[in-house]
């Protein structure tokens, strides 16, 4: 974890350099930001989140250890050291469980951040800010903080060499981007922040982990970014210059910031100058993943016979209608809208259909019927423009396998040119 250290280290005296955490499970996302890392020659951090991957599987079907070995295998396909991975786990805490009553979610908690350290993932985001079924409208913050720090003492009671970093943090983004549409969204308030960073230091020492305190690297705040169906709030630094000089005071800490997808090139320059030295992007790289595949599919309608395409967009749209649970509490139900939101919005809802067997399948014949082809250039041009500019350069073959990697690689650029200023 020195690298991950020296990052953050190096942030607080002031030098513009940073680290993304790619929050994603899809192998096609992990593969390009893999590459990435090599072409950078930097440490990648990858992250799980609890709904993602949990001692029950979550909806990837992964328990935490067989994350690590998924990673690790892409790592050893693209010939990347797994020593320069650093591995994350973000939201640990109840968030899976809220429905059920806090003891009984917690016990589940605990059990996850467990699973997560004895697998050998080494910077957790300890979060325990939603209340459960019987807390109320609003956990108290210094409830929040006891229940950061019995997941702590578990995760160092397993952990095997005592070099775990976490995050805290109680002003969260929801996970994947707001549920609802916002008229502006509200910095985080110091007075907040400094509170947020004493109630856990005081929940620690309780709980006589204080020795822990010093592998603490960030705390999570509300910077003024965010997004959701249909807009992108920027990052807006002018708003934030407390937060910024606040954060030079307290010793170790940088900010992590969540939901920074879709922000614009200078955004994320400025949110890493600021000491916002953990930018978190996920939904951002299955939207670029599925801009691909979709771009793919349009080159595929021309190109294959008509009973033999792989219909990916039309497979995609049925089966979300047949599943609706994971997006329709998050867009509208009816009307043509909803159809638009299942697949073009920013909050890309359909990153929980990627793992679907039938959808699997489907791609993996999208990518067949484009491997037996010579895909015309003015095809390309017209659906994947940046990929066309890429291969008459030289930089990738038109496997289709390769256009839509280096399609998430437009993503994973610009968050390495913030970081590494």
């Amino acid at each position: 974890m020195n690298a991950l250290k020296t990052i953050i280290n190096n942030n607080r005296v002031g030098q513009a350099q940073g680290i993304y955490s790619v929050c994603c499970a899809h192998p096609l996302v992990i593969e390009a930001a893999m590459l990435q890392a090599l072409n950078d020659d930097t440490e990648i951090l990858i992250e799980a989140t609890a709904n993602q991957v949990n001692q029950f599987g979550g909806y990837t079907g992964m328990k935490p250890h067989d994350f690590v070995e998924f990673v690790h295998a892409i790592a050893e396909k693209v010939g990347l050291d797994t020593q320069r991975i650093i591995l994350g786990g973000d939201h640990l805490g109840p968030v899976c469980w809220v429905n059920e009553p806090a003891d009984v979610a917690m016990v589940k908690a605990v059990e996850l951040v467990k699973a997560y350290a004895s697998a050998g993932f080494k910077k957790i985001h300890l979060d325990a800010s939603m209340p459960c079924a019987d807390d109320g409208e609003r956990l108290a913050d210094a409830e929040i903080a006891k229940r950061a720090a019995l997941m702590c003492q578990t995760a160092e009671s397993v952990a095997k060499d005592n070099d775990i970093l976490y995050v805290v943090g109680t002003e969260v983004p929801p996970p994947g981007g707001a549920t609802e549409e916002h008229e502006i969204i509200e910095v985080s308030h110091v007075e907040g922040v400094q509170q947020t960073i004493e109630l856990h230091q005081a929940a620690f020492a309780n709980l006589n982990i204080s020795d822990v305190w010093s592998r603490v690297i960030a705390v999570v705040v509300q910077p003024g970014v965010e997004f959701d169906n249909h807009q992108v709030f920027d990052y807006q630094r002018n708003e934030a210059q407390k937060l910024k000089e606040f954060i030079t005071t307290v010793d170790n800490l940088v900010y992590e910031a969540h939901s920074t997808d879709y922000q614009p090139d200078r955004c994320y320059h400025e949110l890493v100058q600021d000491h916002f030295a953990i930018l978190k992007v996920g939904p951002q790289l299955t939207y670029a993943l599925r801009e691909g595949l979709f771009a793919l599919s349009y080159i595929e309608d021309q190109l294959v016979e008509a009973g033999q395409r792989s219909n990916l967009r039309d497979v995609c749209e049925r089966i979300m209608l047949e599943k609706p649970h994971y997006w329709n509490k998050f867009y509208p139900t009816q009307g043509a809208e909803a159809k638009l939101f299942r697949a073009y919005s920013y909050s890309d809802r359909i990153r929980y259909y990627w793992p679907e067997d039938e959808i699997k399948q489907t791609v993996e014949t999208l990518f067949a019927n484009l491997e037996g082809q010579i895909i015309p250039q003015t095809l390309l041009s017209q659906f994947m423009p940046a990929q066309y500019k890429a291969l008459i350069n030289g930089q990738i073959n038109s496997s289709p396998r390769e256009l839509v990697i280096n399609k998430i690689m437009e993503v994973t650029n610009t968050y390495s040119r913030a970081c590494n200023q």
